[in-house]
């Protein structure tokens, strides 16, 4: 079995800012809100190893997901919630209920191989769509269980959310 990721969450989802928080991110200007913080954020969390969000301890498990831009060649950082089972991570290419897929979906399609930062350590990963729906729905019902705004991304768009299981190269 391959070794388990390092889990680490600041704050609690469970507690007052982490349920406001939650409830927050579900509505359009929360959404909206966060999409704009979202290069600041991504500032922080790569001066602190993904440890530290602007959001706050809101209980939030994040990652910063780095691949290689498909047609650039150059490195993409892309802060992501995600979901910790063992020896995967689970990551999924809301978009916020936008109606295109995030371009880190399109590049990890591409090339596989990323490197994902959490907890302070950087870890090389590859990357593969979870296809069963069963398995998939499961998952994203940990996105939901997780925050809410997963529920209410869903819903504002027609497209399907690619997830992905990341595991160590």
């Amino acid at each position: 079995m391959a070794a388990q990721f390092p889990d680490r969450q600041w704050g609690s989802r469970t507690g007052l800012l982490g349920r406001t928080a939650s409830a927050f991110a579900a509505t359009k200007g929360g959404s909206w809100l966060v999409r704009t913080l979202t290069p600041l954020d991504r500032k922080l969390l790569q001066r602190t190893g993904a440890r530290y969000t602007v959001l706050g301890p809101i209980g939030a498990p994040i990652i910063l997901l780095t691949t290689l831009g498909r047609k650039s060649g150059q490195p993409r950082t892309s802060p992501l919630l995600y979901v910790h089972d063992g020896d995967t991570l689970y990551v999924v290419g809301s978009n916020f209920g936008q109606a295109r897929h995030p371009a880190w979906t399109a590049n990890l399609l591409a090339l596989p191989e990323a490197t994902v930062t959490i907890a302070g350590q950087q870890i090389p990963v590859h990357a593969r769509v979870v296809d069963d729906p069963e398995h998939k729905r499961q998952i994203f019902d940990r996105f939901v269980d997780t925050t809410e705004a997963y529920a209410a991304y869903q819903e504002r768009t027609t497209r399907d959310l690619r997830i992905f299981a990341l595991t160590k190269a």
